[in-house]
C-alpha cells in the first residue's frame, strides 16, 4: 500500500513540477528567488498531503471502514439518547 502512496505522489509530483518551475520563473522577476522556491515547496508539500489523503479516503471508503465508524457513532448516540 506504500508503494502505491509513494508511487501517486511521485507521478504528481512529475506532473505539476514543469507548471511550478515557471511560476518560479515568473515570481523570480519581481521578488527574490528565494521567496518563490519556499512558495513552490509549499506547494508541493500540499500536493503531496492532498494525494496522500485522497488514497487513504478512497481505501478507507473501499474496506467500509467509513461505513463501520459511521454506525458506531450512530449507535453511541442512540444509546447516549435512549
Amino acid at each position: 500500500m506504500l508503494s502505491l502512496f509513494v508511487a501517486a505522489q511521485v507521478a504528481l509530483v512529475a506532473l505539476i513540477r514543469p507548471l511550478l518551475v515557471r511560476l518560479c520563473r515568473v515570481t523570480s522577476r519581481s521578488r527574490s528567488s528565494a521567496h518563490g522556491q519556499t512558495t513552490a515547496e509549499y506547494a508541493l508539500v500540499l500536493l503531496g498531503a492532498a494525494a496522500i489523503a485522497l488514497l487513504l479516503a478512497a481505501w478507507a471508503v473501499k474496506s467500509g471502514k467509513i461505513a463501520q465508524l459511521f454506525d458506531a457513532v450512530v449507535g453511541q448516540l442512540i444509546d447516549k439518547a435512549g
